[in-house]
């Protein structure tokens, strides 16, 4: 007697970017965000912790940083159709039961590679009057997370390693 037992595809990890799969030889990262600290955490690629809920793989440098920048500025990893919350107005109670529950990423076991932490009211303004002046930030980020890959693999997807800036589309 033969019997059938389920079979489950295992889940296609790909690049929240460019939609890549992710083959065993490549180093990648993960990216997730703390909501209640407003936080984005870069870890290493693991991929027990790239099939929890809330992580969102990038395939390179460049990638990481694309996401990093989508964060800052709308508050969301979701990408490409982040919104940010709506404004409560003020004088407008919502009781607590209405407000949707914010479960934050499992990064156990998980190493961390860089952590960004924003004051959303500055981020806003320093969006709006310095843009430029978070270059400085993106390339320190751009220039540990090659480092990371380099020192890992060796840099194996030169298309998209940049210094500091975003891969041409």
């Amino acid at each position: 007697m033969k019997r059938d037992a389920p079979r489950y595809a295992p889940r296609i990890l790909a690049c929240t970017i460019c939609g890549e799969e992710k083959s065993l030889s490549q180093v990648w990262f993960l990216v997730t965000e703390s909501h209640c600290e407003d936080k984005l955490k870069v870890l290493q690629w693991q991929d027990e912790v790239a099939t929890r809920e809330g992580m969102y793989g990038a395939c390179c440098p460049a990638h990481v940083e694309e996401l990093v920048i989508h964060w800052m500025t709308t508050g969301s990893l979701d990408f490409p159709f982040a919104t940010t919350a709506n404004p409560v107005r003020l004088g407008r109670r919502i009781p607590l039961a209405s407000l949707p529950v914010m479960i934050e990423p499992d990064i156990r076991g998980a190493r961390q590679i860089g952590e960004l932490a924003v004051h959303r009211e500055s981020m806003g303004r320093l969006l709006n009057e310095s843009p430029d002046s978070l270059q400085l930030i993106l390339d320190e980020l751009t220039r540990a997370l090659q480092h990371e890959s380099m020192s890992e693999a060796g840099c194996a997807s030169s298309d998209c390693v940049h210094s500091g800036m975003l891969r041409p589309a």
